[in-house]
């Protein structure tokens, strides 16, 4: 068993023990409310993870060529040999996966994908691992093919993802509070749960990986409010409990869509265009969600 292996195994016992630890805390805490922990979640979490683990080993993948040939046109090869040069990598990944995640909320096809690991009904540790069965299929770690360009091994690259993802493992929560001035810099549980609730208020907020600076700087950043509580999940709730529907259901409205189409520019807007939108602008796209939640209030 080689070093990677290794410290991928060691990786994920601890989150998933972690996380059964969370979820037993929880059961308990809540055995005489009216919302009583749901253990299936943590059960599509974990077949989730074990089909991944699968998957993994089948060559298929989008962003392997497209980062090969970035890389065989590299402009520079990058040396990690210094502070400043792992500080730029820290931020240029950031900024990728700034865009990364805005486009798998905003672009129907990637959407498909990231719709599972918002598919969790109630926030919990055990949601940070439920991330969906085609991300290699849809080749989302394109987005980071300009730090391969730069000179970035592509190893590299997802190695740094990674530790990105174990990172935000520990946001999941709903019992960690606010964390002061560090909301100001980094992603918390506290911007995490507006990013995970489907509140019409805060869909579409706070992309950020480890940092938040670049949702504030590009106008996502929503905060969360106490008289506004999260509501977790899809705008239309994932009631199944069956895998299979909630690794695949997006994919099969799309082939859906995709059959009543009746041009090519419908089609494409099926992919391309944020999830919920429709032609004759009958949709749920987040904006329609709110100018309808506004004239509502306008009304009232």
């Amino acid at each position: 068993m080689n070093t990677s292996t290794q410290i991928s195994l060691v990786a994920t016992s601890f989150v998933v023990g972690v996380s059964l630890i969370e979820a037993c805390w929880l059961t308990w805490k809540n055995r005489r409310t009216d919302t009583p922990f749901q253990w299936y979640e943590v059960w599509l979490s974990l077949v989730d993870m074990i089909g991944r683990k699968l998957l993994a080993f089948l060559p298929l993948s989008l962003a392997a060529p497209v980062f090969a040939f970035a890389w065989a046109h590299r402009i520079h090869t990058v040396t990690l040999d210094s502070v400043l040069t792992l500080l730029l990598l820290f931020v240029g990944q950031e900024f990728c996966y700034y865009w990364y995640h805005r486009a798998s909320h905003r672009i129907r096809f990637f959407w498909a994908t990231h719709a599972v690991h918002h598919s969790p009904n109630q926030l919990t540790l055990s949601s940070a691992y439920r991330l969906g069965w085609t991300a290699k299929l849809t080749g989302s770690a394109v987005f980071f093919t300009p730090l391969v360009w730069l000179g970035v091994r592509p190893e590299v690259v997802l190695a740094v993802l990674s530790l990105n993802l174990l990172y935000q493992f520990w946001l999941h929560t709903t019992w960690v509070p606010k964390l002061g001035w560090l909301e100001y810099v980094i992603n918390t549980p506290s911007s995490h749960r507006v990013h995970h609730a489907s509140n019409t208020a805060y869909l579409d907020a706070n992309f950020g990986g480890v940092l938040i600076v670049f949702d504030r700087l590009f106008g996502t950043y929503v905060e969360e409010r106490k008289e506004e509580p999260c509501r977790y999940g899809l705008t239309t709730p994932m009631t199944s409990a069956n895998p299979l529907v909630v690794e695949l259901s997006q994919w099969v409205y799309i082939a859906r869509d995709l059959k009543s189409a009746r041009s090519l520019r419908t089609a494409l807007g099926y992919l391309l265009l944020p999830p919920g939108w429709r032609p004759d602008g009958s949709g749920d796209t987040t904006e329609a969600l709110r100018q309808r939640a506004k004239a509502g209030e306008a009304v009232v």
